[in-house]
């Protein structure tokens, strides 16, 4: 190894240390500058103009978080999609029946999801008063008929 082998990397250190000052000084100087002036609206946990309703400590169903994932998923096979149409030309029929494949594949999982109900937006009962109106309402729905 050269001797001035780790003098390559000092501009990067310096670089990290220059932005670590930096961020600090500024997170103490809003911390030090900032005007604090604590309100009930400022003071809810939730933003969004509503009040905040039932325990925040309900789990939510993991279907809600499957579906995020699932969306991530489909909407990257998505974006494989842009490239190819605009080289198209180039590829002729070639790239036409490569992305059909591509395609049938993306559809099969699809189908295969959509059967193992990973879409299915079902009301999930996960607490007694939740259960308590889904009875009420499926009684009612009965009644009717």
């Amino acid at each position: 190894m050269p001797d001035n082998y780790f003098a390559n990397y000092l501009p990067l250190l310096i670089h990290f240390i220059v932005a670590g000052v930096l961020a600090s000084a500024f997170v103490t100087l809003s911390w030090i500058i900032g005007y604090r002036k604590p309100s009930r609206a400022k003071s809810s946990p939730y933003e969004c103009g509503m009040t905040p309703v039932g325990d925040t400590r309900e789990r939510f169903p993991v279907k809600f978080y499957l579906v995020g994932i699932l969306f991530i998923l489909f909407e990257v096979e998505a974006v494989f999609l842009y490239p190819w149409a605009i080289i198209l030309k180039q590829l002729k029929m070639f790239g036409f029946w490569e992305m059909l494949v591509y395609i049938a594949i993306v559809l099969v999982g699809f189908f295969y999801i959509w059967k193992k109900g990973a879409l299915d937006w079902g009301i999930g009962v996960t607490s007694p008063q939740h259960a308590k109106v889904a009875r009420a309402g499926s009684h009612a729905g009965r009644s009717q008929f």
